[in-house]
């Protein structure tokens, strides 16, 4: 079983969890920028982050044979900090670099005035950028804030077929299918979706235009989630075809529209800027 896990925020894992996932069949991931708990009090700190998903975290990634590839944004829940926003006028250098295959989050987090700024402004990065779009549907009001959020790119410039839809449920992912925008759903313990329920989404809507990840990160997450999925769409009398679709040809062919997926490994050297990844090595 290969595996794309298409949303994993790594910054948030250990090298562990890299032999883990190697080990169970992932070979390739997208880390999307997020919020990290921790208020970022300037756009300096966004800066060092993107930086480190663009340098760091690929590096650390393909000393286990993972491909990492990350999406770059202000995320819904910062961007109602004034001392954020001005990450806005950072993207546009960013969203130029090989290894970025999306803008994202972004989205809706409470709903607010700054949240619909920042959601149309990106979108229109995107555009301009020729890059699909991954957008966060709300936690809280999940049903009105997808209503909110078709709204807003029906008067985009991102075609729906460059738009995933993520963290979707049995009670979002009617109206999702619809828009013809590709349905995104996380594996997440309590709070998302569960492989059982994922598998009768699946026998409902079928396995076209849909992505399914772990979302781990640092609260209470699995990043074996992905693998789960598979197994239980397999145990339920799904192919291995259709597995395949779902967890690897389906995120090749939604990021690929970038132009920038590379999912060929190489252990980039023994370190990375003078640095290793083993305790007491450089």
């Amino acid at each position: 079983m290969r595996i794309f896990d298409p949303h994993i925020h790594m910054t948030s894992r250990t090298t562990g969890d890299y032999e883990a996932m190697y080990a169970a069949g992932v070979r390739a991931v997208v880390e999307p920028s997020f919020w990290l708990g921790q208020p970022r009090t300037s756009p300096d700190s966004f800066v060092d982050y993107f930086d480190s998903l663009l340098g760091w975290e690929p590096f650390r990634a393909a000393q286990h044979g993972i491909a990492h590839h990350c999406t770059l944004a202000l995320n819904p829940k910062e961007a109602n900090d004034p001392r954020c926003g001005p990450v806005l006028d950072l993207l546009p250098r960013y969203l130029a670099k090989d290894g970025v295959v999306a803008v994202g989050e972004i989205g809706y987090d409470m709903m607010t005035p700054a949240e619909d700024h920042a959601l149309a402004a990106q979108l229109q990065l995107a555009a301009d950028h020729d890059l699909p779009a991954l957008v966060h549907t709300p936690h809280r009001d999940k049903a009105a804030g997808l209503r909110r959020t078709l709204d807003v790119l029906r008067e985009s410039a991102v075609p729906p077929e460059h738009v995933v839809l993520d963290h979707l449920n049995e009670t979002t992912v009617g109206a999702a299918a619809a828009s013809g925008c590709w349905l995104g759903f996380s594996i997440y313990p309590d709070t998302k979706m569960d492989p059982h329920r994922m598998v009768a989404v699946l026998q409902e809507y079928g396995v076209e235009r849909v992505l399914v990840n772990s979302a781990a990160d640092w609260g209470r997450s699995d990043p074996l989630s992905t693998r789960w999925v598979g197994e239980a769409m397999l145990a339920a009398g799904f192919a291995e075809e259709d597995v395949d679709q779902v967890l690897w040809r389906n995120p090749v062919d939604f990021f690929g529209a970038s132009g920038r997926l590379d999912l060929v490994a190489g252990v980039r050297g023994d370190t990375h800027e003078g640095n290793s990844i083993v305790r007491g090595g450089v």
